[in-house]
């Protein structure tokens, strides 16, 4: 029978994996389970996975070059997330082995966050109920309404797009940033990054991080910004010079920021910034309700299944390079 590792540690796989998704993969396979209570180094990992044919890799776990020079019973490594920046692909490719990565599954669940951080920054709700939790009573001010303001939006992928219908849902003007990408649904006004930035009310990055996005949000782009707007992030922290932020939210250089990512630990807002005062955060929760995870952690299952089943499955990143499936009939 096919072994199969779960590189996931009791917490992550409780939260990003379930019991769902686990029983349908052990009616399946064999599922050798991460026995430590934190993230596997390469060695533990190596070590733990010997003999096992596939891989479910959580999106925490690099799978490393040595981790595929070092199992050569390895066929495919499957990422229950979509962000596969630390698997190495090449050394996969080099090995035979094929690499697959999940669909979206959470446009829903953190396009609704990044709505409610938008209205939380707007109205000060963080702001007065962190007053009114210490017994003191807010000063009334005046907010900012969705209807009529500009949404601009940096990506157009398929949370970009969901973003964009829930803003015109709110009456909102929506502006739309994306080189790669054609935008064609009516009433949308595709545009530059800079214009964007100068015009919106609301500019939520939603682009790839890769190593051309890298800082892509760097201090000529927060100054470009209107002093009154707010900036929201829910895509992966790389994309913003976090020296950048910090001046232009304690300077007034824009009004506010909303952070479900960042460049601590497991990709979450930094700490010190997450604590300024015009600043609301959480912890990379944005894909993290029961149908977003569950989406994704039973996509590996189906991946698997289609494998064992003789076929290449969806989202395969190196198949024409994955010379190990033919041991899989493929």
């Amino acid at each position: 029978m096919t072994h199969v590792f779960l590189t996931h540690d009791p917490s992550s796989r409780s939260l990003f994996y379930g019991g769902a998704a686990l029983a349908q993969l052990r009616e399946l396979a064999q599922v050798r389970l991460n026995p430590l209570d934190r993230r596997l180094s390469a060695a533990e990992l190596i070590e733990a996975a010997q003999g096992c044919e596939l891989l479910v890799s959580d999106v925490n776990t690099p799978v490393e070059a040595v981790v595929f020079d070092s199992l050569p019973e390895l066929v495919a490594v499957l990422r229950g997330a979509v962000d596969r920046r630390s698997i190495d692909l090449a050394a996969a490719s080099r090995n035979g082995v094929l690499v697959t990565h999940a669909s979206p599954g959470f446009v829903n669940s953190v396009s609704e966050l990044i709505f409610g951080m938008m209205i939380d920054l707007a109205r000060h709700v963080t702001r007065d109920a962190n007053l009114y939790h210490q017994g003191k009573m807010p000063a009334q001010s005046m907010g900012t309404q969705l209807s009529g303001a500009t949404l601009g939006i940096l990506g157009y992928g398929s949370i970009g797009r969901f973003v964009a219908t829930l803003g015109q849902a709110f009456g909102m003007r929506v502006l739309v940033a994306d080189p790669f990408v054609e935008v064609t649904e009516p009433d949308l006004e595709q545009t530059t990054m800079e214009q964007v930035l100068e015009t919106s009310d609301f500019v939520v990055c939603l682009v790839v991080a890769n190593a051309e996005t890298e800082n892509l949000m760097n201090a000529q782009a927060f100054s470009r910004m209107k002093t009154s707007a707010y900036f929201i992030n829910a895509s992966r922290g790389n994309l913003v010079d976090e020296t950048a932020l910090t001046h232009a939210l304690t300077s007034g250089e824009i009004a506010g920021a909303g952070l479900d990512v960042g460049r601590a630990e497991g990709q979450a807002p930094t700490p010190s910034i997450a604590a300024l005062p015009n600043v609301v955060a959480t912890p990379h929760t944005g894909g993290l309700t029961p149908p977003a995870a569950q989406a994704q952690a039973l996509e590996t299952v189906v991946q698997i299944r289609a494998l064992l089943g003789g076929e290449v499955p969806q989202n395969a990143l190196n198949a024409p390079q994955a010379s190990r499936l033919a041991r899989l009939g493929i």
